[in-house]
């Protein structure tokens, strides 16, 4: 009888240790097959950058007098609405009237030595012809009456310009619009060209933004853009790049001119605006910055085959974001890629592929 039970305990522990080795084989070979996260590449999203400005007019122009003098009025003030020929600031006229007194005393001189030296010459043109009078005489008085001529026309033209002056005393609008600025006072002493007033132009405003030089070179001209307005946030109006500053100013910034196709009446100048540039290019793709692996100077990442094998693929990438990056080639939007541990696996390596929640994926032929 103890003959029997000991060998029915050898056969229970032999079969034991036989099927307890056939399943540490089975989980051994089922564990080579790692279970990997994979999914589709996405397709890129617009970025949308925007930056502050303020509305300007598109045209602006600096108004000055044409001559120097002391300012004894002035009409118009920063934020008024002038128009054409209307008169903005005068100056003090009395030196201006005396040199055109001047002058005029000098054109009438030059008149009556004209009517003179005319009247000798006609008198000489008769005695000529019977030699009463020499040859060289009359040359004289010729040249005496052309001479009185030129001097009567530079009288003339010095009047002209003393005359002009007095006109000048008064600085006009050339345009009509409003006023931005205003550099003057009464009594104060300007002289010829110095700016008085900034004139901003009615017609077409664009907003005037600084863009930092690591990102001036995605703006182009004629680039579209949408701008809105701070006191309308949600209307946004189309734009688009009208003019680049070829160089930063002081802050390192590049003035940029949007100017709008819509919205011109109901916009006034100086109000706060922001401008949107929406940056992306068609058919690009995204990954995970975690699927992306390199072989020296190549990037590459792992993509699954129908039999469920990885396969290294070269890709060229862009600009590195936050959380990926841009694939520009390799990539097919039906590929499937490895998002994680891409330097743990090897090339034709077999996995199980799953999604992000843990799903089994199955890889089609030919996708």
């Amino acid at each position: 009888m103890s003959t029997i039970k000991t060998a029915v305990a050898s056969m229970i522990i032999v079969c034991g240790v036989t099927l307890g080795g056939c399943s540490k084989n089975q989980s051994s070979t089922e564990q080579e097959v790692p279970l990997v996260m994979v999914a589709q590449p996405a397709a890129a999203h617009a970025e949308q950058k925007s930056y502050a400005g303020d509305v300007q007019a598109r045209q602006q122009t600096a108004l000055a007098f044409r001559v120097g003098g002391q300012i004894t009025e002035r009409y118009a003030d920063v934020g008024d609405q002038v128009k054409v020929g209307q008169v903005l600031a005068r100056l003090d006229v009395k030196d201006a009237e005396l040199q055109k007194n001047a002058n005029r005393a000098q054109l009438e001189s030059a008149q009556s030595a004209v009517k003179t030296a005319e009247g000798e010459l006609k008198r000489f043109q008769q005695l000529l012809p019977i030699n009463a009078v020499s040859r060289s005489q009359y040359d004289a008085v010729e040249n005496q009456y052309k001479a009185a001529l030129a001097n009567l026309k530079q009288a003339q033209s010095a009047y002209d310009v003393s005359s002009n002056q007095t006109q000048y005393n008064q600085l006009t609008a050339n345009k009509s619009g409003v006023i931005t600025e205003r550099n003057i006072e009464v009594g104060q002493v300007v002289s010829a060209g110095q700016p008085a007033y900034q004139l901003a132009i009615n017609g077409e405003r664009e907003v005037v933004i600084g863009v930092p030089e690591q990102a001036i070179a995605e703006i182009k001209a004629g680039q579209p853009a949408k701008v809105t307005l701070w006191s309308k946030p949600n209307e946004p109006l189309n734009a688009y790049v009208r003019e680049i500053s070829p160089a930063a100013d002081q802050s390192r910034t590049y003035s940029v001119k949007v100017a709008l196709r819509e919205g011109n009446a109901q916009i006034q100048l100086g109000q706060s605006a922001r401008v949107f540039f929406s940056h992306a290019e068609n058919g690009q793709l995204n990954v995970p910055l975690s699927s992306v692996s390199a072989q020296g100077q190549q990037a590459y990442v792992l993509t699954v085959q129908p039999d469920n094998t990885v396969r290294k693929v070269p890709v060229a990438l862009g600009a590195y974001g936050r959380d990926s990056v841009p694939v520009l080639s390799g990539l097919k939007p039906s590929d499937y890629v490895v998002i994680g541990g891409v330097h743990l696996l090897r090339e034709k390596q077999k996995i199980h592929p799953i999604d992000r929640e843990n799903r089994p994926v199955r890889i089609q032929a030919g996708g």
